[in-house]
C-alpha cells in the first residue's frame, strides 16, 4: 500500500505478520485492550522519558500485535529508544509522517482488510474518524443509534451519565450495574427493558469501571450485533484512559504535594508548591484518606473512585504506600463530607470481597493541610477496624486527643514525634530490632506485660529488657503516666 507514504523503520524479517485490525492509542501499557494482531498507531504521547519505551513496546509484544506506526508530529521522527525497543521485541515499526492523518491510515487499511464486512466497516471507520477528530463518546453513540436504531449511553459507577443522547436516564436504570449479580443484566422501567454491559469484563471490582446502557434487550439481537459490543467497549475504555489524569503535568503535581506533604517538609515548602497545583491558600479544604483491604480494588482504581465522587471539582489527589490521599476546596458545598460519606456507602454493592476504609477531616486553610491529612489518616485507620464493606469515619467521630493535635503547629507536631521517636527507629534500624511495635502494642494493652508478651509472641523477660532499652534511649519511664501518654501521641502523629 505505497499510497499510504508509511516508512519502514526496523523489523524487515517481521513483514510475514497478519494484520488484523487497526487501533489508536497513547496509553503507556495498552495491553488489556489489544487481542493481537492488531496494526498501532501511536502519536507518542506516552512517552515522557527513554525509558518509557521499553515498557509500551513490551506490553505490544506481549500482546502480539502486528506491528507499530509512530507520528512524527511531536518528536519529528522515532526516538531511538523506540527504535531499539521495537528491534529487542521484533515489533516491525513504521514511521508516519506529520501531513499523513491517522484516520486515513485507518480508513485506508480496514477498507482491505474488510471485503466481505463492508456495512460494519462503514460504522467502524466512522468511529475511528470521529473519535480522531475530537467528536468524542456522544458522536460515538449518536452513530451507534442512528445504525443500530437503539439508544446507548455510557454511565459511571456511581450513575453519572457520561456520554448518552440524554442526560435523563431513569435512576433504577442508573443505579443497578453495581448490585446486578452478573452481567449483561437485562431490567425492565416503564416498560421499557435496558441492558447493561460492563466496559471492562475482566474487571475484579466494578466500582471504578463504566457501563453501557442500551435501550433494548440483547436478547432479541442478532450475532452482529452483539459482536459490536466489544468494539464498542474497547473505544469507550480509551476514552476513559484519556481521563487519567496521573501522568499529567496536574496529576504529577498534585501527586507531588501530596508526598510532600506526608514528608518532614517544612510549611512553607507546602504553601510554595500548593500555589502551583491552583489551590488558594486562602480556601477551605477537606483532607480524605482511603484505602481498600484486597487486591480486588487496586490503589489506582480507588484513586478514580474519588475523583468520580468529586466530579466537577478539581481535587489534588496522590497515592503513598497503597493510601490513596485527597484534598478538594470546599467551595459553597457546606455539607461535602456528607456528600462523599453516601457515595461510598453507595459502592458496597459492587465491592465483592474487597473493604472500603474511608478518613475525613475537619475543614482547614492552606496552611492546616499537613493537620488535615493526619486527621483523615487517623480517621481512616478507626475505619479499617470496623467490618463493614465500607466504613466512614469522620473528624466529627475522632479521640479528643486526634483533634488538638490537628491544630498544633506543624513543626511543633514534628519536633515532637522526632524527639521521642527518633532515637528509637535509629536504634530498629541499626540492630535490626522492634522497639517502636513493641512501644505501640504495649500501650495498646494498657502496660498489661502478660497481654503484650503474648501479642509479641516472646518471653515476659524479653519483653522486660525492651521496654528498659526504649526507656534507656527515650529517658522516660513508661510507668509514669505522663510518659506514657506523650509516646501515645507521639505514635498517632505518624
Amino acid at each position: 500500500m505505497h499510497d499510504l507514504g508509511l516508512r519502514l523503520v526496523t523489523g524487515e524479517d517481521e513483514l510475514d505478520r497478519f494484520v488484523r485490525w487497526v487501533v489508536t492509542t497513547d496509553m503507556l501499557d495498552p495491553g488489556r485492550y489489544l487481542s493481537g494482531g492488531e496494526f498501532v498507531l501511536t502519536g507518542l504521547q506516552w512517552r515522557h522519558s527513554p525509558e518509557d519505551s521499553d515498557t509500551f513496546v513490551s506490553a505490544l509484544a506481549r500482546a502480539r500485535v502486528a506491528a507499530l506506526a509512530a507520528g512524527d508530529a511531536l518528536y519529528g521522527e522515532a526516538p531511538e529508544d523506540l527504535v531499539a525497543a521495537c528491534k529487542k521485541h521484533r515489533i516491525p515499526l513504521f514511521r508516519v509522517e506529520e501531513q499523513i492523518a491517522f484516520a486515513t491510515v485507518t480508513e485506508t487499511i480496514n477498507r482491505k482488510l474488510s471485503s466481505g464486512r463492508a456495512a460494519d466497516l462503514s460504522a467502524i471507520l466512522d468511529r475511528h474518524r470521529q473519535l480522531v477528530s475530537g467528536g468524542g463518546l456522544d458522536s460515538v453513540l449518536d452513530l451507534v443509534h442512528r445504525t443500530l436504531g437503539t439508544r446507548c449511553w455510557v454511565v459511571s459507577a456511581l450513575g453519572r451519565v457520561v456520554a448518552g443522547p440524554s442526560r435523563d436516564l431513569p435512576d433504577p436504570v442508573r443505579s443497578a450495574f453495581l448490585s446486578a449479580r452478573r452481567l449483561p443484566h437485562v431490567l425492565s422501567h416503564n416498560q421499557i427493558r435496558y441492558t447493561l454491559f460492563a466496559v471492562d469484563a475482566d474487571a475484579t471490582s466494578r466500582i471504578a469501571d463504566w457501563f453501557l446502557v442500551f435501550e433494548s434487550d440483547f436478547k432479541d439481537w442478532p450475532e452482529e450485533r452483539r459482536a459490536l459490543i466489544g468494539e464498542l467497549a474497547a473505544v469507550v475504555s480509551l476514552e476513559r484512559a484519556r481521563h487519567d489524569d496521573r501522568h499529567s503535568a496536574e496529576g504529577r503535581l498534585a501527586q507531588e504535594l501530596i508526598e510532600l506533604i506526608l514528608s518532614e517538609a517544612k510549611p512553607a515548602d507546602i504553601v510554595s508548591r500548593l500555589e502551583l497545583t491552583g489551590l488558594g491558600l486562602s480556601d477551605r479544604y477537606l483532607a480524605v484518606a482511603a484505602t481498600a483491604d484486597s487486591g480486588a480494588v487496586r490503589p489506582g482504581e480507588l484513586r478514580a473512585v474519588l475523583r468520580e465522587i468529586l466530579y466537577g471539582r478539581s481535587p489534588a489527589i496522590g497515592v503513598v504506600d497503597g493510601e490513596v490521599i485527597l484534598l478538594v476546596a470546599l467551595g459553597d458545598e457546606k455539607s461535602l463530607d456528607d456528600r462523599i460519606h453516601r457515595a461510598i456507602e453507595a459502592l458496597e454493592p459492587g465491592l465483592q470481597l474487597s473493604r472500603l476504609s474511608v478518613g475525613i477531616s475537619g475543614a482547614v486553610d492552606g496552611e492546616g493541610l499537613r493537620g488535615a491529612v493526619e486527621e483523615a489518616r487517623y480517621a481512616r485507620r478507626m475505619a479499617a477496624e470496623r467490618q463493614q464493606p465500607t466504613s466512614v469515619v469522620r473528624h466529627d467521630e475522632l479521640a479528643t486527643h486526634m483533634l488538638l493535635l490537628a491544630s498544633v503547629p506543624d513543626e511543633v507536631r514534628r519536633m515532637f514525634r522526632v524527639r521521642l521517636l527518633d532515637p528509637l527507629r535509629v536504634y530498629d534500624q541499626d540492630n535490626r530490632a522492634d522497639l517502636v511495635h513493641t512501644l505501640e502494642t504495649f500501650l495498646e494493652v494498657s502496660g498489661s506485660w502478660t497481654k503484650c508478651a503474648d501479642l509479641l509472641h516472646v518471653h515476659v523477660n524479653t519483653l522486660r529488657y525492651r521496654i528498659q532499652r526504649i526507656e534507656e534511649l527515650t529517658n522516660r519511664d513508661l510507668s509514669r503516666l505522663e510518659d506514657r501518654v506523650d509516646f501515645f501521641l507521639a505514635l498517632a502523629l505518624r
